[in-house]
């Protein structure tokens, strides 16, 4: 959010719209300093992203230095600068994965196979559950599981299918933890609990790419191959909330808590899931930001099109009514996923 506040204001300032206030998380505010350009600098205590105040936000503001003053083209330009700004982000991140190790996380992942080494799959450990089997016999967190039985592991898909083939048995399974392999041995439940499944292991496996010379193309192919899949994603989720698939529905989207349940989760793998998973957040980001949503970028932009369009002023009242509207709508939507992702978090 703060990369893409950081977009509005720069190219704002570039086309001599004054920047009032840069700040970083939402009011009240903790601290503040004056720049020498004039501009105010903040921070604010709730930390939910980040905004920028223009001088004479409204559209039907006139003056020089105001967004209201400026050309229909400018405006346009600093509205979508955020989603660039996001998109250019993304880009930069899955580059940088690319020569240090890109996950492989959709089938048909882009990349350029002349300059691709894939890794051996690895299976870990993302979580294993207190209590559970197998954390009594002392498997942890981002612990690598090679071996089941004695047989190669590699994938996620595999393990669940053998401690479901071996519900209530005994078996071995090999660790290698902290760069030592040794086998624990242990039995795991009879039954499938929904906490803690046969064996209390959540898996994760990793397939892992190398790029040198194309990660700057594997970084631009796969963030327009996943802005497709996030726009595919977003119709399905749209069909499903209008045939009322409310439960289904819930189940594609993530709020704050759920942002923070998942990044808590992925740093317990490592960092490179961590740094994925904020390369898909910003990539989101520009594609929601696009969507002529009112209180969103790309609603601005299209409610400001359309009065042009008609031909018909844009009062301050009428666009402070739409925009506000919008924004409870989004307000609704963000307390509705809360309320699922806390729920998700109580079932686990």
């Amino acid at each position: 959010m703060v990369v893409h506040e950081l977009g509005h204001a720069i190219v704002a300032r570039r086309n001599k719209v004054e920047v009032e206030e840069f700040g970083i998380g939402f009011p009240p505010r903790a601290w503040k300093k004056r720049l020498k350009s004039g501009m105010l600098f903040s921070l604010n205590w709730l930390p939910l992203g980040g905004f920028v105040r223009l001088k004479g936000e409204h559209d039907a503001a006139t003056g020089p230095g105001t967004y209201g003053g400026a050309t229909t083209w400018v405006k346009a330009k600093i509205l979508l600068a955020g989603v660039v700004m996001n998109w250019v982000t993304a880009v930069l991140i899955f580059t940088i994965l690319a020569l240090t190790g890109m996950p492989e996380v959709v089938s048909n992942q882009f990349t350029v196979p002349s300059d691709t080494k894939t890794s051996t799959p690895k299976v870990f450990a993302a979580e294993v559950v207190k209590d559970s089997p197998a954390a009594k016999a002392g498997i942890a967190t981002r612990d690598e599981i090679t071996r089941v039985n004695g047989a190669p592991l590699v994938s996620a898909q595999q393990l669940t299918g053998f401690t479901t083939a071996h519900a209530g048995q005994q078996v071995t399974m090999t660790i290698k933890h902290e760069g030592q392999l040794r086998d624990v041995t242990f039995t795991l439940n009879k039954e499938r609990t929904s906490w803690q499944g046969y064996a209390g292991i959540a898996p994760y496996d990793q397939t892992v790419r190398y790029s040198t010379w194309s990660a700057p193309v594997v970084g631009i192919g796969l963030t327009g191959q996943l802005t497709w899949e996030t726009l595919k994603g977003l119709g399905t989720t749209l069909s499903q909330l209008a045939h009322r698939q409310f439960q289904q529905a819930g189940q594609n989207v993530a709020g704050p808590v759920g942002i923070f349940s998942i990044l808590h989760s992925s740093s317990e793998i490592g960092f490179t899931p961590v740094l994925f998973l904020i390369g898909i957040i910003s990539l989101t980001l520009a594609v929601m930001n696009t969507l002529p949503i009112p209180a969103l970028d790309g609603g601005r932009l299209f409610v400001t099109l359309i009065y042009r369009a008609l031909g018909r002023p844009l009062s301050k009242e009428r666009e402070e009514s739409i925009q506000a509207a919008g924004f409870l709508v989004l307000m609704a939507l963000v307390l509705v996923v809360t309320v699922v992702d806390i729920g998700r978090l109580a079932g686990k």
